[in-house]
């Protein structure tokens, strides 16, 4: 059974390194648009056997049943690491072979993409990377088993996955990917992802923010 498992912070929370550029409510619109780009995604794929969410926010839970995903509610999320390897052990106890992590600030996801990891024949233990933009960092994990090793999100966290696979003795794949890669953390990632003029719920979002804070003079 191969599942693909979204970790969601409380969009109240999230996106604090654009605190300076943008206010709470922009910055909870644009992670909720984000979130329907990726549930979009989500519904165009066929690979996935189930998608599960793990989150402490009762709107996203709310979110992820409506679209009759399962949920795993945590009372508070110590780290996003924490929060999927704890997932991970959940799920591999309940039969579950692969597990596909992917975060919600990717909003040029393309069911394709989900579609095109799950569909390698990996011999476990194996995972597979998808780096960040910049290269240090992961933008997709799977693993099979899903606990295959664990999680170290964060700063140069490919290469840290890397040392952890082979020390574990895991088969690991790096497969770049411009759409995964492209998460939006920075201001620079907004400017970025407006020239790309995508017809997602995103654009729409910072579209309304041009209005409000007159980004559209910023070249």
């Amino acid at each position: 059974m191969k599942v693909v498992l979204l970790p969601l912070k409380d969009p109240a929370q999230a996106k604090q390194r654009l605190a300076g550029r943008l206010t709470s409510d922009e910055r909870k619109l644009l992670v909720w648009a984000m979130l329907e780009d990726v549930t979009q995604a989500l519904r165009q794929a066929r690979k996935p056997d189930q998608v599960v969410v793990v989150s402490s926010c009762p709107p996203i839970l709310s979110h992820a049943r409506k679209h009759h995903w399962q949920v795993i509610p945590e009372r508070d999320q110590i780290s996003e690491s924490h929060s999927v390897d704890h997932c991970c052990q959940l799920l591999a106890q309940s039969g579950v072979t692969t597990v596909l992590r992917i975060p919600g600030d990717i909003p040029l996801l393309q069911g394709k993409d989900l579609d095109q990891l799950l569909s390698y024949e990996l011999q476990p233990p194996a995972a597979i990377l998808v780096p960040s933009r910049d290269g240090t960092g992961t933008n997709a994990l799977l693993r099979t088993p899903p606990d295959a090793f664990p999680s170290l999100f964060g700063d140069n966290s490919l290469a840290l996955h890397q040392q952890e696979a082979a020390h574990r003795g895991v088969d690991l794949r790096i497969l770049p990917n411009p759409r995964i890669s492209f998460d939006l953390d920075e201001f620079t990632d907004l400017l970025s992802f407006r020239k790309l003029g995508q017809d997602t719920h995103t654009g729409a979002a910072l579209r309304k923010f041009d209005s409000l804070r007159g980004l559209s003079t910023i070249k």
